[in-house]
């Protein structure tokens, strides 16, 4: 009697396969299934559209209805495809036009009178359809979403009836707009710390290139408040990573803040969390807080207190800068370039190393808690530095000229500028053939590095580490090659041997 095909979209992981919904309306008793892999939220659409569309004035059909989710075999979820399976049974049902079917994409959760609810993985499937240039329709509450897509033509509506209405050419559906009206958030500034300044150097070289930090220090000297004010020192997102950003974030349970766009992800998870709250994961796999962070700082405060199960999680996706996650029915990968920054105390009490004779913790004691941090995944920390108690008192410290945030991001996005002119890259992300190019040194240089390697005991990632980071220092002093000084400046970043904290 009737057969109409619609295009619209799913979510796996960060990608938007195209699904195409068929409907197909045959004589027999008036009865409707849907096939195709669904889930129960998707099995859930028949009672919502047939709801939907009497509520809008439209005719149910009272034959047999068959509605194919195509490719059967990748798995459906979520409300979005209740408007596209709506305006497939009214195509079919000749109720409709079907001639905009073959250029457009439709998402949209329906409500029992018609209106048109949010949906998650706008994002990704906005970025989808402008590569196949196609005009993609969502929901209202979306269009701020779509909107952050750009060469694409993205519309938007409130309800089943005004999409009809469009498809009738009866009215204009309103294209999809950014909300304009937010502000960039006000990041804590740096001159709100007083002293530390190997820490703040620290703080700087690691914002430079991008670098793994990690923090050591008693309790109140001020790691957390460091960490707090990296995101105001970092560079700016380009769009490409500002669009990857916001593609984790609109597939995640929380769902997509338009008002975060361009701003770097600056993750805190607790230490109670699990590994599958780090890692991402369940029966429908979600990111974890690892690709949350993506192109952003994940920070662990009280480190030794996360499971060490959790801690090794981190290994793979530090290296590979992605995490991919396996079930039993699907697989999902999800990107997780996050810059990692850490803070510990030296003991469980926290007053080993503050020369106060505080500390009652037993040898025994202090190496279970500084064992939870394995030697591989602190190898993978470029930069180690204590936080030490000052001498004196910081309320006599004079604060007139203590360097603000602002003063630092200049001297940090001039040296990042120079990396992604040089590789493409920040200098924590070259390779083996890039530093052979990027970071060749000889003579005096490596002689002083290899004189570290045989004292420290530092494994080939660690000097390679120690190199990048030589390379960053080198940028920040405008530097073409590296000297003597940066490499010694980059191991003093690496003096926290594995012996001393963890095993």
């Amino acid at each position: 009697m009737g057969l109409s095909l619609v295009h619209s979209r799913g979510c796996v992981g960060v990608e938007s396969p195209l699904i195409t919904v068929e409907v197909h309306l045959s004589g027999g008793l008036p009865v409707m299934h849907l096939v195709g892999l669904p889930e129960t939220a998707v099995r859930e659409a028949k009672d919502r559209v047939r709801a939907a569309c009497l509520n809008s004035k439209f005719k149910w059909p009272q034959s047999r209805i068959t509605i194919s989710l195509a490719p059967a075999e990748l798995p459906k979820e979520g409300g979005g495809f209740d408007l596209p399976i709506a305006l497939g049974i009214l195509a079919a049902d000749k109720q409709i036009p079907s001639t905009a079917f073959d250029d457009c994409e439709f998402l949209g959760e329906l409500s029992l009178n018609g209106d048109l609810r949010p949906v998650r993985g706008v994002l990704p499937a906005a970025i989808r359809a402008r590569d196949s240039n196609r005009i993609l329709v969502v929901p209202t509450a979306n269009a701020a979403e779509a909107a952050l897509v750009k060469g694409g033509k993205q519309l938007h509506g409130s309800s089943l009836l005004d999409i009809a209405e469009w498809l009738h050419g009866r009215k204009e559906l309103k294209k999809c707009e950014p909300d304009l009206s937010c502000k960039p958030p006000v990041h804590p500034d740096l001159c709100d710390v007083i002293g530390l300044p190997g820490a703040k150097r620290a703080l700087e070289v690691a914002a430079a290139g991008s670098h793994n930090l990690l923090m050591l220090g008693p309790p109140g000297t001020g790691k957390t408040l460091l960490a707090s004010r990296l995101p105001g020192i970092l560079p700016p997102m380009s769009e490409r990573e500002s669009l990857e950003v916001a593609s984790v974030a609109s597939v995640s349970q929380a769902g997509l803040d338009h008002r975060s766009w361009g701003v770097r992800p600056f993750r805190t998870p607790h230490h109670s969390c699990s590994n599958v709250a780090l890692a991402g994961g369940g029966s429908r796999p979600k990111p974890g807080e690892i690709s949350l962070a993506h192109n952003g700082i994940l920070f662990l405060d009280e480190l030794p207190e996360f499971s060490r199960h959790a801690l090794e999680v981190l290994r793979e996706p530090l290296e590979s800068g992605r995490i991919v996650i396996s079930r039993a029915a699907r697989q999902a990968a999800f990107p997780a370039r996050f810059q990692l920054v850490t803070a510990m105390n030296p003991c469980p009490c926290g007053m080993a190393d503050d020369n106060s004779g505080r500390c009652n913790c037993s040898a025994e004691q202090i190496q279970r808690y500084r064992g939870k941090i394995s030697g591989p995944l602190l190898d993978r920390i470029d930069i180690q530095v204590e936080v030490t108690r000052p001498d004196k008192s910081i309320l006599s410290e004079p604060t007139d000229n203590i360097e603000n945030s602002a003063a630092v991001r200049a001297r940090v996005i001039e040296s990042r500028t120079l990396q992604l002119e040089r590789a493409g890259k920040p200098n924590a992300m070259l390779d083996n053939a890039d530093l052979s190019k990027y970071c060749h040194i000889e003579g005096e240089q490596l002689g002083l590095l290899e004189m570290a390697t045989e004292q420290l005991f530092l494994s080939p990632r660690a000097c390679h580490r120690i190199l990048k980071v030589s390379r960053t220092i080198a940028d920040l002093d405008h530097s073409e090659g590296i000297a003597c000084d940066h490499i010694a400046e980059a191991i003093a970043f690496r003096r926290l041997q594995i012996s001393q904290i963890g095993t």
